[in-house]
């Protein structure tokens, strides 16, 4: 039985990329990156629990994958890594290999949702039992790849990839209060599409309206930085980002306002802000879809990383692209049914209450 347990226990580790050899201990993420305030989550489930894997902030400082999270071969980029076909998050079909702020650092004593963990804006009325009034995220990044088949290709998500977002926390105490708040929204998510046929992809975000799941008019508007949006399957042309080029993005939350910048050679720079208090677009104009308190009264953390929006489920809703994987990494890997993204900066910064 201890021979079969111990045997269980090797196979986990080595699914988990944890082979300790020179090399590996010499040319891991957390080498070049800080990490200090990060987990990560990975398209595997190592120990059969059914469960998403995670590898906590005290453990990722000398964790990689070979496969999903790894420095690539000049130790220079963070290499993030998701199939179309792997274990996901409970309540999502799409995989990820995904960093999630952890504002506590090790310190476990602290929840994952406790207020210590996360961020606020100024307008929330506990804002100053956050870890952070606002907060930073700076990457700099580059794709490499998108998934290239999908059973749905006209479907908004397909052949596209999430490389950082805000995420609103989903919690069940701030619902009950019924002030509309406590969904689980995402205020921005940062997309690289790119279509088979085309040479350039397009890089835009999205805002998700703050309401919730069941109601039809809560739903992802994309606004453009290079190329089109998701709206617009046209060819980019020189408008648009390649695979392989890079480019940066800055999400800045300061008091009640997210400003996002985005800059690449050869491009002309793209500002955004808007005020995550209230129902006013980035243009200026009232939604009056969107919940008149903006994101107020919620709770946030960045996520960075590649979040592979080519999901294998196929439904009729439009996040459905019935994109193709057999489960099997290198088969899927050569079929080009996955997602690749390499960072060559990531700094968050939290900012003094």
């Amino acid at each position: 039985m201890r021979h079969a347990s111990l045997t269980k226990l090797s196979t986990a580790i080595l699914s988990l990329g944890l082979i300790f050899s020179p090399m590996a201990l010499s040319a891991i993420p957390a080498d070049k990156f800080n990490l200090s305030h990060w987990k990560i989550t990975l398209p595997l489930d190592a120990n059969g629990d059914g469960k998403v894997d995670e590898v906590d902030v005290s453990r990722i400082k000398k964790f990689q994958h070979s496969d999903f999270f790894y420095l690539d071969s000049e130790n220079e980029n963070m290499v993030f890594v998701a199939p179309n076909k792997a274990q996901t998050t409970g309540g999502s079909s799409n995989t990820r290999s995904e960093l999630r702020q952890m504002l506590r650092g090790s310190n476990t004593s602290i929840g994952t949702k406790d207020r210590k963990n996360n961020f606020a804006i100024k307008a929330n009325m506990r804002a100053k039992k956050f870890g952070s009034i606002g907060g930073q995220l700076q990457a700099r990044l580059k794709v490499d790849h998108v998934a290239v088949n999908a059973g749905h290709p006209d479907k908004k998500p397909a052949y596209s990839v999430v490389v950082g977002q805000i995420h609103a926390g989903k919690d069940q105490g701030i619902i009950e209060k019924d002030k509309g708040f406590g969904w689980g929204n995402e205020p921005i998510k940062i997309y690289y599409k790119k279509l088979p046929n085309h040479d350039k992809g397009s890089v835009f975000w999205t805002y998700e309206r703050n309401l919730p799941k069941d109601d039809p008019n809560r739903t992802d508007i994309a606004f453009p930085v290079w190329g089109n949006t998701w709206d617009n399957l046209a060819d980019p042309g020189e408008a648009g980002i390649a695979l392989g080029e890079y480019f940066t993005y800055t999400i800045l939350v300061y008091e009640n306002m997210m400003y996002v910048k985005f800059v690449a050679q050869d491009h002309d720079s793209v500002v955004y802000k808007v005020d995550l208090s209230n129902n006013v677009d980035p243009y200026g104009k009232v939604d009056p879809l969107d919940h008149p308190q903006g994101y107020s009264q919620d709770w946030f953390y960045f996520k960075a990383g590649a979040y592979n929006q080519c999901s294998t489920k196929n439904s009729e809703h439009y996040w459905y692209t019935a994109c193709p994987g057999t489960g099997d990494w290198k088969v899927d890997k050569k079929n080009g049914d996955y997602t690749q993204v390499s960072f060559a900066k990531l700094e968050m910064k939290k900012i003094k209450k």
